[in-house]
């Protein structure tokens, strides 16, 4: 189970531990409170394992500790929960580098990680449940590095549940609504975020769009973020079902609101989807220079 340092991680691993299953739960930092909370709160059965998904060793290191570990009874599940996003602006805004960021921990490290352990998994006829995100199904405003990255993820993990099926392997995706976990919710944090967009942006595009355009999306998120839901038992709960129900489902979508979203997204034409993903989460205002004023300052 990886990514146990808060959010659904953490609470999955401490489920899964209550319901009785030994648990190896990664955990970027050792040392991290959500670290300390479950080696407090959880049985001696959980072994808490230190991984960086963007580190080929730690993964290997972690690796060659789950096969030592499991070797005569091959793995039941792997949760794939890791996920990073430190950005919140337009695809053309957002530093390549923060692109490749994304791509390295929630898609080539569940790669490298999955790869990795389905020889356990296919001696057991386990599962794999893997955490994407509805952004990776829809063009979000301002989440195309995350959701590019989440993108590669679900396509990744429909293949490996064909490619899989012979093996007695079953994949499930869970695309969760918006939860309240881990920096998700931290308006010091994105606000530290937006500083570091602004003071990288060339100066050509800084005038093109405006710093108030950049402020003004920060702003939106940030009151996005008071919808988001503290109870993750919705998403535990399908995890644990992806993991042990007889007939798992290919995806779960916990989460209020996703099933209109979905028939919009599916049905209605593109201008109403993107109007609708404006208002439901960012809708961001007119870049500076296509602005009226703006034109007429250049007039002057």
């Amino acid at each position: 189970l990886s990514g146990c340092d808060s959010g659904f991680g953490q609470a999955t691993a401490r489920h899964l531990d209550i319901m009785g299953f030994r648990v190896f739960a990664s955990v970027l930092d050792l040392q991290s409170p959500g670290a300390q909370e479950l080696r407090r709160s959880c049985s001696p059965r959980l072994t808490l394992l230190q991984m960086d998904l963007t580190k080929s060793d730690d993964i290997q290191r972690v690796l060659q500790h789950i096969q030592a570990h499991t070797n005569s009874t091959g793995l039941w599940g792997l949760v794939n929960n890791a996920g990073f996003n430190d950005t919140i602006a337009d695809a053309e805004l957002s530093p390549l580098g923060k692109f490749r960021a994304c791509m390295e921990v929630n898609f080539f490290g569940s790669l490298e990680l999955t790869k990795g352990l389905l020889p356990l998994l296919r001696s057991a006829g386990g599962r794999i449940v893997t955490v994407s995100s509805p952004a990776g199904d829809m063009p979000f405003p301002c989440l195309a590095a995350y959701g590019t990255s989440k993108a590669a993820l679900s396509l990744l993990m429909d293949t490996f549940r064909s490619e899989l099926q012979p093996w007695g392997i079953k994949v499930s995706l869970i695309l969760p609504g918006y939860y309240k976990t881990g920096t998700t919710c931290d308006p010091a944090f994105w606000n530290l975020q937006k500083q570091r967009l602004l003071a990288s942006l060339p100066q050509e595009l800084l005038q093109a769009y405006g710093e108030d355009y950049v402020e003004e999306i920060n702003q939106q998120f940030i009151q996005f973020m008071k919808v988001a839901v503290e109870d993750l038992s919705a998403v535990v709960n399908s995890i644990t079902d992806g993991l042990l129900a007889a007939n798992p489902a290919v995806r779960y979508y916990p989460g209020q609101g996703l099933g209109i979203m979905y028939f919009i997204h599916r049905y209605l034409p593109y201008f109403v989807r993107d109007l609708f993903l404006k208002g439901f989460f960012i809708n961001p205002k007119l870049p500076r220079a296509l602005r009226r004023e703006h034109h007429n300052d250049v007039k002057k």
